[in-house]
């Protein structure tokens, strides 16, 4: 299995130098860009830079990654562009950025929530990739035939993750109609989340929204799920992610699969434990986006004790009497 790998920001080249050493595993490294809103925190909001600095670094630092070799991916996956959305402005702004970045960086693909972005992008740069965003929630054939003159790629939707059956159906129609399919291993968020569209949408008016006095913090429905005690137990059949022990089930299925890496605390050991290794022994949601260590704590889920139950129809995941750990007996 190849891989897309999130860009993260960092001072130092650490993170940079850990993708560049992987890079025979890495399909492209996706990225967001300035100030445009995308479906995590703006890149250049960074603690210890300034907006200029951390822009510069971001430019060193995908250059970088571009000379080794390592195609790149540019995000425009917002759910939403409020009074820009369909602004000649915005597609000016999103036009010159692109332009930049396939000189710059070895662009290779789009990823994108809005079909007219796509639909830009699919006039004006033929070369390029265009992929539906996992933010779209696409997980029917139905749903790929709606905009299957706008995107050449997929991700499918979360909650299909392990539903082989569905995936091999969706798959067949991708195959017929020269689309490429992919997925997300690694997702922390609880399927079939009511609030999605709603965190999601506050995620790309974050800008806006840290300068107002605000009632109320919002820091996902999940946390707060999750914190109550019965439903720790239920968190294997809620949320979707591949282990990394259970990858290799997959290499019929697809050719890459994207890693959340933007948000990770330690990024390279999500690498190390998907890439280098195929296993990881510690709090799989650890290796989460969102990670919810801290918020079932004290217990722990112990990654190399749950239990993978396979079949030809899908995966499932049993917590076993030892694998979700109360550090407190």
């Amino acid at each position: 299995m190849k891989y897309f790998i999130g860009y993260q920001l960092f001072k130092d080249y650490s993170f940079v130098e850990s993708i560049i050493k992987r890079k025979e595993h890495i399909s492209e490294v996706y990225f967001s860009w300035g100030d445009f809103p995308n479906g995590r925190n703006i890149q250049t909001n960074c603690k210890d830079m300034t907006p200029w600095e951390a822009q510069q670094k971001q430019i060193e630092d995908l250059k970088l990654i571009a000379d080794s070799g390592i195609n790149t991916n540019i995000l425009f996956n917002a759910t939403c562009y409020g009074k820009d959305s369909q602004s000649r402005a915005f597609f000016e702004k999103i036009g010159d950025t692109t332009d930049y970045c396939v000189e710059n960086f070895n662009l290779s693909s789009v990823t994108t929530t809005s079909p007219l972005v796509a639909k830009f992008i699919k006039s004006n740069f033929s070369g390029l990739d265009v992929r539906a965003s996992v933010n779209m929630g696409i997980g029917s054939i139905e749903g790929m035939e709606y905009v299957e003159d706008y995107f050449d790629s997929f991700y499918i939707k979360r909650e299909l993750n392990r539903d082989f059956c569905k995936i091999r159906k969706i798959k067949d129609w991708c195959d017929k109609t020269e689309k490429k399919l992919y997925a997300l291993a690694n997702s922390g968020c609880l399927n079939n989340c009511s609030a999605h569209t709603f965190h999601d949408n506050l995620v790309s008016h974050e800008s806006e929204i840290s300068k107002m006095d605000n009632g109320y913090a919002f820091s996902g429905i999940c946390h707060e799920f999750l914190k109550k005690k019965n439903n720790i137990f239920k968190i294997l059949d809620v949320t979707g992610f591949i282990r990394p022990e259970d990858i290799y089930l997959y290499e019929t299925l697809f050719s890459s699969m994207k890693l959340a890496t933007r948000v990770s605390q330690n990024p390279e050991k999500i690498l190390k434990a998907y890439i280098d290794n195929q296993k990881y022994i510690g709090s799989t949601l650890d290796l989460l986006e969102p990670n919810h260590t801290g918020t079932i704590y004290t217990y722990l889920l112990e990654n190399s004790r749950i239990e993978s139950v396979v079949s030809d129809e899908s995966l499932k995941y049993i917590i076993t009497e030892n694998c979700l750990i109360n550090l407190e007996e």
